[in-house]
């Protein structure tokens, strides 16, 4: 299967895909883009604006997963960030809603569009949800209970133990935003089960 993995981050929803898929992933920060490809050193990396990328090459891949950035749609940020800590509020990144409306309308391959639960009703229905993430996909994705994510509590050695990551080697601004951004490898495992059988 060829698969395109936007906003790849360091890679924890592709971690557990093994190596018989050809996998493209996109990452436009650099050092974030060079851990991703010393994981996976088989896996094609395209530096680039993941949204733009989308748009110039939905048409080439089996499956597209997509994690747009999800800081301004958090419940976390907005009802503790922002009530509690003085945090600027912002206007969410309308880049996810862009992206299910452009994939449910021309995209002939599967699709899974993933991000967190929001201080707000989504404004178009996920098609499942499971920890912490809302997922919208043009194949079914049955209710499966994980363990719990104590991502809000989980310190550097406990994210990097749970992802499976060792991040000591680099120097990242943010390691433990790094690692909180990463969808648990046993949910991206699971998700393109899904959309394989489908």
């Amino acid at each position: 299967m060829n698969i395109l993995n936007l906003y790849a981050g360091i890679g924890g929803n592709r971690k557990l895909w093994g190596k018989k898929h050809h996998v493209e992933s996109v990452e436009n920060d650099e050092a974030i883009a060079k851990v991703y490809n010393d994981f996976f050193p088989d896996d094609g990396i395209v530096i680039a604006d993941a949204h733009q990328y989308l748009l110039d090459h939905f048409n080439d891949f089996d499956f597209i997963w997509s994690s747009p950035p999800c800081q301004t749609h958090s419940s976390f940020r907005q009802n503790i960030c922002v009530r509690f800590h003085g945090t600027k509020p912002e206007y969410p990144d309308m880049r996810l809603y862009q992206e299910i409306l452009f994939l449910q309308a021309n995209a002939k391959c599967k699709w899974v569009v993933e991000n967190v639960k929001p201080y707000y009703e989504p404004l178009i229905k996920p098609t499942a949800i499971i920890q912490r993430h809302l997922f919208w996909s043009n194949f079914p994705i049955p209710n499966k209970e994980f363990h719990k994510d104590m991502i809000r509590s989980a310190q550097i050695p406990q994210l990097q133990e749970k992802h499976g990551f060792d991040l000591s080697p680099y120097k990242l601004k943010n390691k433990r935003q790094v690692l909180r951004n990463c969808v648990t490898p046993e949910v991206g495992k699971y998700i393109l089960a899904c959309a394989l059988k489908a």
